[in-house]
């Protein structure tokens, strides 16, 4: 049915690689996302990992409404990042040889950090990151998430394309 509406070849043009680990990655981000909401009653999403992180230091109030939920975000980030160095030693080799592209970029340090720092402040104005309101908004139909998830494609679009036609590299 997919290539039905893709066309022929359409498949490997996407989906050089296959598409297999993605239907894999599909399935263990949505198999997490349930298993948190059924053991915690909590939707999932990394954009409280800081404030959730530091209710562990602070005694101010406005993170003392994480202390319950702090455990379990911890180990979501965590393995969030260990997911990350799974997939790099399956599909990419040693994750630690230099050789191998796995932990390499080519884009400039400065970028990193402010595109972090953007980052940061877009889950905070738009109230949750893009896992949360992408994978648990859009699936619980929340309408919040839905225009969010709208709103970060439109963005993404329109910054890519004027990017692209600065000719900007990393």
């Amino acid at each position: 049915m997919i290539t039905d509406l893709l066309g022929s070849g359409a498949i490997e043009t996407l989906f050089p690689n296959g598409i297999s680990r993605y239907a894999i990655g599909g399935l263990l981000v949505g198999l997490g996302t349930v298993v948190i909401y059924l053991g915690t009653g909590i939707t999932a999403g990394a954009s409280t990992f800081l404030e959730s992180t530091l209710s562990y230091v602070s005694d101010r109030s406005r993170f003392a409404q994480y202390r319950a939920s702090r455990d379990w975000r911890v180990v979501f980030t965590l393995s969030i990042i260990a997911g990350a160095g799974v997939y790099a030693i399956i599909y990419q080799g040693d994750p630690w040889a230099l050789a191998g592209s796995a932990w390499i970029t080519e884009v400039a340090p400065w970028r990193l950090f402010l595109g972090g720092i953007l980052v940061g402040i877009g889950t905070r104005i738009g109230k949750g990151c893009t896992s949360g309101h992408g994978i648990c908004g859009v699936g619980s139909v929340s309408r919040t998430s839905l225009v969010g998830v709208a709103t970060f494609l439109v963005v993404a679009i329109i910054t890519a394309n004027i990017v692209a036609a600065f000719g900007v590299t990393p």
